[in-house]
């Protein structure tokens, strides 16, 4: 028995006109969707308004709320742990310090730190010199601890790295220069430091004048170098 094959009867293909059709009908409606919510939503571009009540407007956007200032500008330079973020009142100091050393002669250069504020430090001698990089607990600390304590004690000509002050005080160097000949230093730090103040083999105490992070801001830059 022979089988019979049914014909499957085939749509025909549609007409230009109603391709057409279609196509504008799709174009419209796209005009319509980036209008109302694609571009108030995505860039805030609202020509009809449709996207401010809708409230898309809002998504491209979003109001924004500052911190409020975490305390007033005078507050101690101590810094606020936020994980392995640590926030301070106010900004960062800068100091470049230099000094000639005569033969024999002393300095102490130090800073005052908060527990627990850091700064970073780069000093260069012209010749080896004695030097005690130490701290000062302020007077009246109830932690227990000496008076002074060393963190480095070695002859060097150079140093650089960070320190994180253990305690409140005053932190820094001791040059001595051992040698017939003066000896010139150079010292560049930045850090979250409140004041500085020099102290001369005589035994006088000098304060210096630090800058805020905004007066390097506000120096004229130097011209790019050009490519040869």
């Amino acid at each position: 028995m022979m089988n019979r094959i049914s014909e499957v009867p085939t749509a025909a293909p549609p007409s230009l006109q109603r391709l057409a059709r279609t196509t504008a009908v799709a174009l419209v409606v796209a005009v319509v969707i980036l209008l109302t919510t694609v571009l108030p939503a995505e860039y805030a571009i609202d020509p009809l308004g449709t996207g401010r009540w809708l409230g898309l407007t809002d998504i491209a956007s979003p109001p924004v709320n500052p911190v409020e200032e975490m305390r007033p500008a005078g507050a101690a330079l101590k810094p606020i742990a936020k994980g392995p973020i640590s926030e301070y009142p106010r900004d960062f100091m800068l100091d470049v310090y230099d000094i000639t050393l005569q033969p024999y002669e002393y300095v102490e250069y130090k800073y005052h730190l908060e527990q627990g504020a850091t700064m970073m430090y780069s000093w260069k001698a012209s010749a080896p010199l004695l030097q005690d990089f130490h701290g000062e607990r302020e007077s009246g600390a109830t932690d227990g601890g000496p008076a002074e304590e060393s963190f480095d004690k070695q002859d060097r000509r150079e140093a650089t790295g960070s320190l994180t002050a253990p305690f409140t005080g005053i932190h820094g160097w001791y040059w001595e220069n051992p040698t017939g000949t003066p000896i010139t230093v150079r010292l560049t730090s930045s850090g979250f430091y409140g004041s500085a103040i020099e102290i001369r083999s005589d035994r006088t105490r000098h304060p210096r004048v630090l800058k805020p992070i905004d007066v390097l801001a506000s120096l004229p830059s130097e011209p790019a170098a050009t490519a040869r």
